[in-house]
């Protein structure tokens, strides 16, 4: 039950240090890019503790921001004027205009001022029942932040210029206790010089060899190295374990990524061991895990994938990132695995434009997990960290746990998603995977703003569904995905039939008239979508029959793939009859066969979007 606060007014506490109240702050970072606003902050209890540090002698506000601007915002102003600290509870409308909280929510802890920095700690309650502050929760939040030189008058706040911003965080992580070295050694994977076109959308790979270990080590902290200036353009780094079976020539060039002239050995790189993305800051292993090195079972050769996103086509850019992997002889209990779940990256994920939702669900299904877990661990894995993924329609995600028909606890979720911050999080209680069990990756798209198709694909513009497990102990499964039948969704819009045998992708539609000849693509976009045909549309994508990849970790598949119909408890809205198939060669094939299994060749061993994001 939420009730209103202890109205008391605070000053300086006594007997605090001239730093701080001496109370503890285990997430701490910088706000601006001079080095002249930090934030820290920690849970305590029901209260969320926030400290300021910002180099000015006057005002310092903060707040909390739907969209990261200071429309409808719940903001704090505070500060240290003629020796005597203030703090006001503060929050704007729709049209930016700034009005006091009638309802004072922010409790201030500490402030002090000195010739150069005011500093401001405070608490405020994580769920105020105040129609004017924002609830902060698991979900992403979009701090906003500014400052003066001048303290507050009777006025109100003066204007900040330019000194304001905003950051996306994720408030409420657990706090991880540090149990490592405070010297630790270390070795890089890092691009050399790469030139980034002059386009929207590159991926640039680069093959490395992990240093020769004569015994077994672990990594147990890995941190991004972006070029300065280049912290927007390094979208994410994934890193891939490749095939043991090469020499040291496979390392003298990078090229770029799904290129038809890319090196063949880089198509050997399928598993998913790292993931980083926009926004995210080095990542921790639990003390009981690591990432294992050294064995033969362990990568040999890996491939560092980096995604830039260069959206104003700026030419002459050169760019030295990658990953620094920490590492250990001190071995953990366990070895780390990955697993890739939700939609198969695939342009048959297909979003409708001009709908203020769309809902897409990829599927590691109860089959998968059944075969390859009662293979490999029948006891079960173990969850300690999530990392959810989407492009920039994506406004929310969740990872959503079955068993038995019975739906678990949420795995992880974020109803607030911001494509600029995507980092793991850590799972405030490790969660089991048995045999049996399928989990769902749900996204929720936003295409108001767009008048054609949005596509699965690589491209910031198409989208993606993605979970990255972080688990132990390692298992032979590297993902878990599916993809919804195509054929339906192209008997939706009036597709009859389609050409035989297929020649050409995207393949041609032959009926009826107005789509002859045209590719699958090209008729789903010429198709008049309306909010109802879009809420219609997705009813149906829904309820489809999914393709599955249940893939081990040398590319090969678990024997469960191909065509799996969803639980029977799921409506299907929408019924159509089976399309007819042309076929020169095996005219028996015309009906009752779904479109997956005749292109499950093209789809499986192709390289269309099948692992990266």
């Amino acid at each position: 039950m939420c009730g209103w606060p202890l109205l008391l007014l605070w000053g300086l506490l006594p007997g605090a240090p001239a730093g701080g109240s001496g109370r503890s702050f285990p997430h701490r970072t910088l706000l601006d890019a001079e080095g002249k606003y930090w934030l820290g902050w920690g849970q305590r209890g029901s209260r969320l503790a926030v400290r300021l540090e910002v180099r000015t002698a006057g005002y310092v506000g903060f707040g909390f921001s739907p969209t990261g601007t200071m429309v409808s915002a719940d903001i704090v102003v505070a500060g240290v004027a003629h020796g005597r600290p203030y703090l006001q509870d503060y929050f704007t409308n729709t049209k930016k205009e700034l009005k006091k909280d009638p309802q004072q929510d922010y409790q201030l802890e500490y402030a002090m001022e000195n010739s150069t920095h005011t500093i401001i700690e405070f608490t405020r309650e994580l769920h105020t029942c105040d129609i004017h502050d924002k609830s902060i929760t698991d979900s992403t939040v979009r701090v906003i932040w500014a400052y003066h030189q001048e303290d507050v008058g009777e006025a109100g706040p003066k204007y900040h210029d330019s000194n304001r911003g905003t950051k996306s965080l994720r408030l409420l992580n657990p706090e991880k206790a540090s149990m490592l070295p405070t010297v630790l050694p270390y070795f890089d994977l890092v691009n050399q010089d790469v030139p980034i076109p002059n386009k929207g959308t590159t991926y640039w790979c680069q093959m490395f060899k992990i240093p020769v270990f004569q015994e077994k080590h672990h990594v147990i902290k890995v941190e991004p190295v972006i070029q300065r200036g280049h912290e927007s353009m390094v979208h994410h780094i994934l890193l891939y374990q490749c095939s043991s079976s090469f020499n040291d020539s496979v390392l003298d060039y990078g090229h770029e990524c799904y290129h038809p002239n890319m090196p063949d050995a880089f198509l050997t790189c399928e598993t998913v061991i790292f993931a980083w993305a926009i926004g995210g800051e080095g990542f921790s292993y639990p003390p009981h895990v690591g990432l294992s090195l050294g064995t033969p079972l362990d990568p040999q050769y890996v491939l560092l994938e980096v995604h830039y996103d260069n959206p104003t086509h700026k030419k002459g850019l050169i760019d030295s990132s990658g990953l620094r992997l920490f590492h250990t002889m001190d071995t953990r209990k366990y070895d780390a695995g990955v697993i890739e779940a939700g939609l198969w990256v695939s342009l048959f994920h297909t979003i409708p434009p001009g709908l203020p939702e769309f809902r897409s669900e990829g599927h590691c299904t109860l089959e998968c997990l059944e075969e390859a877990l009662e293979a490999e661990k029948p006891s079960g894995i173990h969850v300690f960290a999530v990392l959810l993924h989407a492009h920039l329609a994506g406004r929310g995600i969740m990872l959503r746990h079955f068993r038995k028909g019975q739906e678990m606890k949420l795995l992880a979720y974020d109803d607030d998603f911001d494509f600029n911050f995507q980092e793991f999080q850590y799972l405030k209680e490790e969660q089991t995977i048995l045999p049996g069990d399928n989990l769902i990756t749900e996204c929720r798209y936003n295409t108001k703003d767009r008048v054609g198709m949005t596509w699965g694909g690589l491209s910031t513009r198409n989208e993606m569904c993605l979970s990255y497990l972080l688990y132990y102990p390692r298992i032979n499964l590297t993902r878990c995905a599916s993809i919804p039948d195509i054929m339906e969704q192209l008997q939706f819009i009036g597709v009859k039939e389609i050409y035989r045998p297929v020649t050409t992708w995207p393949f041609i539609i032959k009926s009826p008239k107005q789509y002859k000849n045209l590719s699958f693509m090209d008729a789903m976009n010429k198709f008049k979508w309306t909010k109802k045909e879009g809420i219609s549309f997705n009813k149906l994508v829904l309820s489809l029959p999914v393709n599955v990849r249940c893939s081990k970790t040398d590319n090969a598949e678990w024997s469960i793939q191909g065509m799996t119909a969803l639980p029977p408890d799921i409506e299907r809205p929408y019924k159509a009859e089976p399309l007819v198939c042309e076929t020169s060669s095996s005219p028996s094939l015309h009906r009752n066969i779904s479109f997956q299994v005749l292109l499950g060749f093209l789809l499986l061993g192709s390289t269309l979007n099948t692992k990266c994001w």
